[in-house]
C-alpha cells in the first residue's frame, strides 16, 4: 500500500513597504527566525515557506499567498502559520473569508503566533475586531502616503517613479536628466510625424530599423521596468508612438496627478480627466522643441488615417465643411486616376446626411493651394509692409465686431438677470399674501433659479473671452519669420502645409451661372486668410514707399 505524503505546514512571510518602516521586527528574516522556532518547538514537520516581500495586506494577487492557496486547494497544506495576523493580509472581507470558509472548507489549521490565534481551539469573537484594526492600519497608512504624495506633486516633484522614455533619474536632485541615446529616438519620431508619418507608419519604421522598445531599451540599461511580461525587442506598437507624441514632459514640464486610485483596497490604476492635471513648466532640459511639439498637437488633432487602399492624403486633417463645420473625409476609389481621390463632407452620407456634397477633388485642392502659398509667399516678401499692415488692420477690425457683439449679449444677459430678480421679489409677494398656492411657488422659483444660474454661468464664460478677446493679437512676426526661412515652395508636403496651413475651408459649387464655381477660403496659422491685393493697390503702395523713401532724402539734404 503507497504511504500518503505527509501534508505541508506552509510558514508565510509578508511585508510590505509601509512595514519596512517599523524596523527590525516586520523584516522577512526575523518572521522566518519566528516562524521556523514555533514550528521546531511545536513539533510542526514538512515544512515550506512562502514569502511576498514588498507586497500590500490589502491585495491578494501576491504570488507566494497564491502559491500557498494552491496547496490548500489541492489538499497539500493542512496547516498556515504566520508571525501575526496581519501577515495574512489587512482586508476585513478577504481575511473573513478565509477563516470562515475557506480554511474550514479545505480542512486548514490555523495560526497567528503573536495574536494567540488557533483555529483547532475555536476562533475568538474578537478576530473579527482584529481584522477591523489592521484594517484600519492599511486605511491610515494609505492616507497619510497619499497626503504626502499630494504635497509632493503640488510642489511640482515628479510623482511616476519611472521617467518618461528619453530621461533618467538624477541622483543628485528631484528633476531628470535627458538619456541622450533614447532622447534621440524621441526627436525622430517627433520628426517622422512633422514629415506626415502617422504612429502606425512611425511604429513600423522603427521595428524595421530595429529600434529597441522603451522597455526592451530599459531592460538592456538594467533598469527595472513596470512591466513583467516578455517582449519582443523591436515590437513598437502604435499606442506607444502615440504616447510619446503626446507627453508635454518632452518640452521640460512636470505632468502630475495624471492618475489615481479609487479606493487603498483597490490596486487598478484610473486616469484622470486633464483638467485635473498639474503641469509645471520648464522643470528639466527639453527634448522636444516647444514650436515643434505644439506643431505636432495640431497635426495629432486632425489625425490621418489611411483608407481602404493603403493611401494617405497630404489634406486629411486639414479640410472642413464651410456649412456644417465637420470635416471632408478623404476617398481614393479603385484605379490611378488622379479624379478618383477627392473629399466629400463627413456629415454628407449620400444625400441622406445632415449636410450637402460639399465635394473636391484632392488634385485641385493640391494645385489651388500650392498656387495660393507661393502667391502669398511672393507678395509677403516683396511687401512685407503692406500685409503687415493689412494683417494687422483686419485684425482689428475683426477684434472690435467680436467684441461689440459680446457687449451687446453681456448686456442682455444683465437686463434678464434683473427681470428675474424683480420676478423673484414679486413671487415671494404673492405667496405670502396667499395669491398663489405654496405649489405653485416652489414651480415657479425653481424655473427661474435655474434660468438664472444658467444665465451666470454663462455671463462669466462671456466675461472670460472678452478679456482673452482684448488680448489676442495676430502673431505676424511669427509668420513673418516661417516665411523668410522659405526660398520657395516648389511642391507640397506634410512638414510645409502643417507649418503654413491651419484649416482648409471649402464651401459648396455654385452652379446657378451654369459653370461649376467653387469657393476655397485657405486659413494660415498665426495670420488667418490672407487677401492677396490687386494692381492698383500694389501700385499705390509702392508710390506712397517712394514718397515716404524722397521725403526722408529731402530732409537729409
Amino acid at each position: 500500500m503507497n504511504k500518503q505524503p505527509e501534508p505541508i505546514t506552509a510558514l508565510y512571510c509578508r511585508l510590505s513597504q509601509e512595514d519596512t518602516k517599523e524596523g527590525e521586527s516586520n523584516s522577512i528574516a526575523n518572521q522566518k527566525a519566528i516562524l521556523a522556532k514555533y514550528a521546531k518547538e511545536d513539533g510542526f514537520r514538512n515544512t515550506q515557506f512562502f514569502i511576498d516581500d514588498g507586497f500590500s495586506g490589502v491585495v491578494f494577487d501576491r504570488p507566494g499567498f497564491l502559491a500557498m492557496m494552491e496547496g490548500v486547494k489541492d489538499g497539500s497544506i493542512k496547516t498556515i502559520i504566520v508571525k501575526d495576523h496581519s501577515r495574512l493580509g489587512r482586508n476585513r472581507l478577504v481575511i473573513g473569508t478565509l477563516l470562515e470558509e475557506d480554511f474550514e472548507h479545505y480542512g486548514v489549521r490555523y495560526i497567528a503566533i503573536m495574536d494567540n490565534i488557533d483555529s483547532d481551539k475555536g476562533l475568538s469573537d474578537l478576530v473579527p475586531l482584529t481584522d477591523l484594526f489592521n484594517e484600519w492600519h492599511a486605511k491610515n497608512t494609505s492616507q497619510k502616503v497619499k497626503s504626502v504624495k499630494q504635497a509632493q506633486g503640488n510642489s511640482g516633484i515628479p510623482l511616476t517613479p519611472n521617467p518618461p522614455y528619453g530621461y533618467k533619474k538624477n541622483p543628485n536632485g528631484k528633476h531628470w536628466l535627458v538619456d541622450e541615446t533614447a532622447a534621440e529616438v524621441v526627436r525622430r519620431i517627433y520628426a517622422l510625424c512633422m514629415d506626415g508619418k502617422g504612429p502606425a507608419q512611425i511604429a513600423k519604421i522603427l521595428a524595421k530599423d530595429k529600434v529597441f522598445t522603451p522597455n526592451e531599451y530599459k531592460r538592456s540599461a538594467g533598469i527595472k521596468t513596470p512591466s513583467a511580461l516578455p517582449q519582443k525587442s523591436f515590437d513598437w506598437q502604435p499606442s506607444i508612438v502615440a504616447a510619446i507624441l503626446e507627453r508635454p514632459e518632452y518640452i521640460g514640464h512636470t505632468v502630475n496627478f495624471r492618475t489615481y486610485r479609487k479606493s487603498f483596497k483597490v490596486k487598478k490604476v484610473m486616469f484622470n480627466e486633464q483638467t485635473e492635471w498639474k503641469i509645471f513648466e520648464d522643470t528639466h532640459e527639453p527634448i522636444v522643441e516647444t514650436a515643434v511639439w505644439e506643431r505636432v498637437q495640431e497635426i495629432r488633432k486632425g489625425k490621418r488615417r489611411p483608407v481602404k487602399s493603403g493611401k494617405v492624403s497630404l489634406f486629411s486633417g486639414l479640410v472642413y465643411c464651410a456649412d456644417c463645420g465637420q470635416k471632408l473625409y478623404y476617398r481614393a476609389q479603385n484605379g490611378n486616376s488622379d479624379d478618383n481621390e477627392y473629399f466629400v463632407c463627413s456629415s454628407y452620407k449620400g444625400n441622406t446626411g445632415a449636410c450637402t456634397g460639399h465635394f473636391i477633388r484632392e488634385l485641385i485642392l493640391f494645385n489651388l493651394v500650392l498656387t495660393h502659398m507661393r502667391r502669398v509667399l511672393a507678395y509677403v516678401k516683396q511687401y512685407e509692409d503692406l500685409f503687415i499692415r493689412a494683417v494687422n488692420k483686419k485684425t482689428t477690425d475683426e477684434q472690435v465686431k467680436a467684441i461689440a457683439a459680446k457687449k451687446k449679449t453681456a448686456g442682455q444677459y444683465a437686463k434678464r438677470l434683473q427681470e428675474l430678480d424683480l420676478l423673484f421679489q414679486r413671487l415671494y409677494e404673492d405667496n405670502v399674501a396667499n395669491r398663489i398656492t405654496y405649489e405653485r411657488f416652489l414651480k415657479l422659483s425653481a424655473t427661474y433659479e435655474t434660468e438664472q444660474a444658467e444665465l451666470k454661468k454663462q455671463s462669466e464664460k462671456l466675461e472670460t473671452e472678452l478679456v482673452e478677446e482684448k488680448k489676442a493679437v495676430s502673431d505676424t512676426e511669427r509668420f513673418m519669420s516661417l516665411v523668410r526661412s522659405y526660398t520657395e515652395i516648389d511642391a507640397l508636403s506634410p512638414t510645409i502645409l502643417h507649418d503654413f496651413i491651419e484649416k482648409i475651408v471649402v464651401h459648396a459649387p455654385d452652379k446657378s451661372g451654369g459653370k461649376r464655381k467653387q469657393k476655397v477660403d485657405i486659413y494660415y496659422n498665426s495670420v488667418g486668410i490672407i487677401d492677396i491685393p490687386g494692381e492698383d493697390d500694389m501700385v499705390e503702395y509702392l508710390k506712397e514707399r517712394r514718397r515716404k523713401r524722397q521725403g526722408k532724402q529731402n530732409k537729409t539734404a
